[in-house]
């Protein structure tokens, strides 16, 4: 059985799954984009649908073969320094082309799909669709107008705000970020995201499949991943809040994921994000949860 797990070793993620999927008798290889096109090679037939990887490391994998693909991370293409930048932008549109059709052509399982890790790049739109079909998510304003920012801010008793995007830390809201001269001089540069501040309890639940893994994150920062001293407390989720994940995973085409919460104190569960890729060596290790087993018979099946 052919797995390929997008990344590569020097990832700890990537290598645990590598290590995980040949003990259980899988073949894994590293499916590194970034070799592409000097080291990795690839053929594509739109016609007939055939097709085939060359691994730098040796071996030929026909396109059906892949049985699945685990995506860890996704790290482009990489085309060596031109001295015509024109030359170098062709060069590198007509990798990424290549590489980008020969991903969604492969129909071994993907975990996930190119499209579910698409969609995460749209977090605004991942939270209008999670609402959709009907769990909680805070107020939120994505704006580069001023204007509205202050007014949708004032709404609030207490504001957060964050990357469109992600990449960086949650912080509060305070009077300085509102300095007018400040705000517009910022909002030129790139649009914010603006939410409530949800009180309660951090809760990461993981989707592997039809399983649900979930645990409180005892912390005081802001935003959990500014402490390495939290404290992971396994708990089981309300049924109700099962079904949301399994709902949400499925809205949002997502084989596997980490969903992370709010559980406020009046026992409402508000969602706030949903990762395509989340780190979990750290997370199992703490619970001990069977998270890298669930993963390898996902892949498996």
């Amino acid at each position: 059985m052919n797995i390929l797990i997008l990344g590569n070793s020097q990832d700890a993620h990537a290598l645990a799954m590598q290590q995980a999927l040949t003990k259980a008798g899988a073949r894994a290889d590293y499916f590194d984009t970034c070799s592409f096109p000097t080291q990795l090679k690839i053929s594509w037939e739109p016609k007939t649908q055939a097709g085939s990887l060359i691994l730098p490391q040796g071996g030929k994998l026909e396109i059906g073969e892949i049985h699945s693909v685990f995506w860890r991370s996704f790290s482009g293409v990489y085309v060596p320094s031109l001295n015509n930048s024109q030359q170098q932008d062709i060069a590198i549109n007509d990798s990424m082309s290549t590489l980008r059709s020969f991903m969604q052509a492969c129909r071994g399982r993907w975990v996930n799909s190119w499209q579910a890790y698409q969609l995460h790049k749209e977090k605004p739109l991942q939270l209008s669709m999670v609402n959709n079909i009907g769990v909680s998510i805070p107020q939120t304003l994505v704006s580069n107008d001023p204007e509205q920012i202050i007014y949708f801010t004032d709404s609030l008793d207490k504001a957060i705000f964050k990357p469109v995007y992600g990449g960086t830390y949650t912080k509060l809201v305070t009077a300085e970020h509102l300095d007018p001269k400040r705000l517009s001089l910022a909002l030129q540069i790139s649009p914010v995201k603006i939410q409530e501040y949800i009180p309660g309890t951090n809760i990461r639940s993981y989707v592997i499949g039809e399983s649900i893994y979930a645990a409180e994150i005892q912390t005081s920062q802001l935003d959990f991943r500014l402490d390495e001293k939290s404290e992971l407390i396994p708990l089981e989720l309300p049924s109700s809040v099962q079904k949301q994940c399994l709902d949400i995973a499925k809205v949002l085409m997502l084989e596997w994921t980490a969903i992370d919460w709010r559980l406020k104190p009046s026992g409402e569960y508000v969602f706030l994000e949903a990762n395509p890729s989340p780190m979990f060596l750290h997370f199992e290790e703490k619970t001990g949860f069977p998270i890298t087993q669930q993963l390898v018979r996902l892949l498996m099946q």
